[in-house]
């Protein structure tokens, strides 16, 4: 964590499906005074329960452990 200009700024790699509904709670949290931005670092092979998933819903299918 750094500051600038009294303003802590956190820097932070994180999976772009974790980002959904980010900047709304860091609004709420802060008030409506923080603000972010975020920028494509790198491509990463998906974990393998992950990539499962995401192949079985494109085939139309649920995994047996969604029951």
């Amino acid at each position: 964590m750094d500051s600038r200009a009294g303003a802590q700024v956190i820097r932070a790699k994180v999976p772009l499906s974790e980002m959904f509904g980010y900047v709304t709670s860091l609004r709420t949290l802060s008030s409506g005074r923080a603000s972010s931005t975020m920028e494509f670092s790198h491509y990463a092979e998906a974990p393998r329960n992950v990539a499962e998933e995401v192949m079985a819903k494109a085939k139309g299918k649920k995994l047996a452990s969604q029951d």
